[in-house]
């Protein structure tokens, strides 16, 4: 394992023990006299200090304006091996009055030599009626490539290993011009690095490294009532980035990314969520932006980026039952596939996908989620923070 990998190991490792042994300030009595005893406040082992810091976790804390809370621990992935993962989450209210704004750090490191830093949030404005929502991240990945097409993807043998380094940031301005339709502009970076390519001919003669710039808008209806673990509503979300060539991109392409989700309860403590994604990308894409799922958040149990092309779509339901105090239990169907034009989606390229999942309740509206997903030819196990959608 090389120095860098050991120092982010070392601190992930800090970070997440630190809340632990910090404790609660002490509050002496104002009140106490010379002559008064003051009780000495009971001292606390590690196992208790733990255990205390998580049981409070999610519990409402109105006496803080900024609510924020350090998880994490060691993992097994399909896709990265043994690691350890990082989350650290917090809400805030801002001059919110209705939903509470929230914002992810997370990390992770593996045995594999996989390592990733980053952040996300929604921050919400002006009683709701204006949002920024982004994400950035860095993350190198001894990773996987099998070409671009369904067909090469659904070839085992051209499987074969390349680095890739990532750094990918993504900020929309939002704001509400009518009840739950929010519009506004959105900028994109991403720069790809892919080295020690063992089969390069996979790349069909692309640059290896990529530069990515695009601006564009997003156009939503979203009712729901939560961003980070809905329990009601119906989003509907329309997003088109444009990377042309006076930006400074080789390749010059549009993205059209459409999403439907809707919410709903069946029985006590039931939740059934459903989502339809679509990705469809015009023009000269290059390798690094083609459409693709798989991964934690779409057709879970797929290697995020075996299947890749221009185009791409998904559809997931899932079941989500609140089972014992912060304990919960999922489970969903899907099916996807990818494709380079409409002309060219058959029904015998569907890829189906199935899983369960393991929920714990972390924070309020904030659930750690351990998922089993299964897929055409291969499994994966995924360890994360929030719901998949």
């Amino acid at each position: 394992m090389s120095r860098l990998r050991l120092i982010i190991l070392s601190a992930l490792i800090c970070a997440l023990w630190y809340p632990a042994l910090a404790g609660y300030p002490e509050s002496p009595d104002s009140t106490a006299t010379a002559t008064q005893e003051v009780a000495k406040p009971k001292s606390r082992n590690l196992i208790t200090r733990i255990s205390d810091y998580f049981k409070e976790a999610n519990k409402p804390k109105p006496y803080k304006k900024f609510d924020f809370s350090i998880i994490g621990g060691p993992h097994y992935s399909s896709d990265t091996k043994l690691g350890i993962g990082l989350v650290a989450a917090g809400f805030y209210s801002g001059d919110s009055l209705s939903i509470p704004s929230n914002v992810s750090l997370y990390g992770d490191v593996s045995t594999t030599g996989f390592y990733m830093v980053g952040i996300r949030g929604n921050h919400i404005m002006n009683d709701n009626r204006d949002r920024i929502d982004y994400n950035l991240y860095f993350q190198s990945f001894p990773r996987h490539f099998w070409g671009i097409g369904y067909d090469a993807g659904n070839d085992m043998a051209n499987k074969s290993k390349f680095d890739e380094k990532k750094i990918r940031a993504t900020v929309y301005y939002l704001h509400e011009f009518t009840k739950h339709v929010y519009f506004g502009p959105g900028i994109q970076y991403t720069y790809t690095n892919a080295s020690r390519r063992h089969n390069p001919e996979l790349w069909d003669g692309q640059d290896r490294i990529t530069r990515n710039y695009s601006v564009g808008f997003r156009l939503q209806y979203d009712s729901r009532d939560n961003l980070t673990a809905t329990q009601r509503g119906f989003l509907a979300s329309l997003e088109q980035r444009f990377s042309p060539r006076f930006l400074g991109n080789d390749y010059a392409f549009s993205t059209t990314e459409v999403k439907f989700a809707y919410f709903h309860h069946l029985w006590k403590g039931s939740i059934l969520a459903s989502q339809l994604h679509g990705w469809f990308n015009y023009g000269n894409v290059s390798w690094s932006e083609m459409a693709t799922f798989g991964g934690p958040a779409s057709m879970r149990g797929y290697y995020e980026g075996r299947f890749r092309d221009k185009c791409a779509m998904d559809l997931t339901v899932e079941l989500r039952q609140h089972v014992w105090r912060r304990n919960g239990l999922v489970a969903w169907l899907g099916v996807g596939s990818v494709f380079p034009r409409f002309s060219q989606v058959h029904f015998r390229r569907l890829l189906p996908n199935g899983g369960i999942g393991y929920r714990w309740e972390f924070k309020q509206r904030t659930n750690v989620r351990l998922d089993y997903g299964i897929a055409k030819g291969e499994k994966s196990f995924i360890f994360s923070i929030n719901e998949a959608f």
